[in-house]
């Protein structure tokens, strides 16, 4: 029987609701403000919302204990109506037990992360506060010539419209952009490439059910600090993986799915979807074929160990969120309908 509390259902907001813009990880609008303010000005153009920064957004080597202060007093702002993290790190996990789940569950508000922010949204998960896998000031508003398509209408149905949207394959992928501190930051994407076909496994039928998830390098932190949702509660539910930028081996992905498998998340789940990786770094790029390799054989990892513990689970894989760019913004404790049947992914913002 779960234990899951019910995911409260959360207010869309209005033109000129404020919204906070917080690093509970690293504070990247301090690192690069040039990009810090070109993303709070497509965020206003993108969706009519006031951007408000807190005293940690742009203070480089906050504390834990700093960064929870500013998460928690937004949370008992009545004035916010939305968080949005300005990017990942890695120390998250060491800002939760600082935070006041209190405060959260008396106004709970919409917030917006990945990676590292699994952390976060695992917490408000757990207080039955859904929100989105996705959104970065510093990555996904701030760099380039202009906002992708799919990353503008999945932050306006997270915040505005809570419409329905089927997830569509952009055609192009990068897996990091231009230094920030680059002035061709501000105008110039990444070096993209053409996407692969997604790829189908499981019975072709439809499921539907509330989304769990995150970084797979986070998700191996929620488990070892005893913060994970039991198997029970995501009996039926939709999970979400991805890896991030530092790039593990599919190897190491086997794993990590593995031990999801031996805890019975994976035969709890009736879907999986899985994120395009990053496969090249700043520091390394192999070529073309290689990078498509590497993108296969965590894809056969992955494949094999559902196969293993849940062969009953539909299954889809290359979808672009995470740490990918063009990003789908996903909803996390939210509904996802995943159509093995139509070969269809149906994000429900609501």
């Amino acid at each position: 029987m779960t234990n899951a509390p019910p995911m409260r259902s959360l207010s869309k907001l209005t033109d000129g609701d404020c919204v906070a813009i917080l690093s509970p990880s690293f504070a990247a609008p301090g690192f690069a403000p040039a990009v810090r303010e070109q993303a709070m000005n497509r965020f206003s153009t993108a969706t009519g919302l006031d951007p408000v920064e807190f005293p940690t957004t742009r203070q480089l080597g906050a504390s834990p204990q700093d960064r929870a202060r500013d998460i928690n007093a937004a949370f008992a702002d009545p004035s916010i109506r939305a968080i949005l993290a300005t990017v990942g790190g890695d120390d998250q996990v060491t800002v939760i037990p600082h935070l006041d789940a209190e405060l959260a569950r008396d106004d709970p508000k919409i917030f917006l992360g990945y990676s590292d922010n699994t952390n976060l949204l695992n917490w408000l998960w757990t207080n039955g506060i859904p929100g989105f896998y996705g959104g970065s000031s510093q990555v996904h508003l701030g760099p380039g010539p202009h906002l992708d398509d799919v990353h503008r209408a999945s932050l306006r149905a997270a915040l505005l419209t809570g419409e329905d949207l089927e997830i569509s394959d952009p055609g192009e992928s990068e897996d990091f952009g231009r230094d920030w501190l680059d002035p061709r930051a501000l105008t110039e994407f990444g070096d993209r490439d053409k996407t692969e076909a997604w790829v189908w496994a499981g019975p072709r039928r439809e499921v539907k059910g509330r989304t769990w998830g995150g970084c797979l390098e986070v998700i191996d932190q929620l488990a070892m600090a005893h913060r994970m949702p039991s198997a029970c509660d995501l009996e039926g539910a939709i999970l979400l993986l991805e890896t991030s930028e530092e790039l593990p081996p599919a190897s190491a992905v086997k794993r990590w799915v593995r031990s999801l498998g031996e805890a019975g998340i994976l035969g709890a789940v009736a879907g999986v979807i899985v994120a395009r990786p990053p496969t090249s770094s700043f520091s390394w790029r192999p070529d073309s074929d290689e990078r498509a390799a590497l993108r296969e054989q965590q894809r056969d990892v992955v494949l094999s160990q559902l196969g293993q513990y849940n062969p009953d689970a539909v299954v889809c894989v290359g979808v672009p969120f995470g740490h990918t760019r063009p990003q789908w913004i996903l909803p996390y404790g939210g509904g996802i309908t995943l159509d093995g049947a139509s070969r269809t992914i149906t994000a429900h913002y609501s």
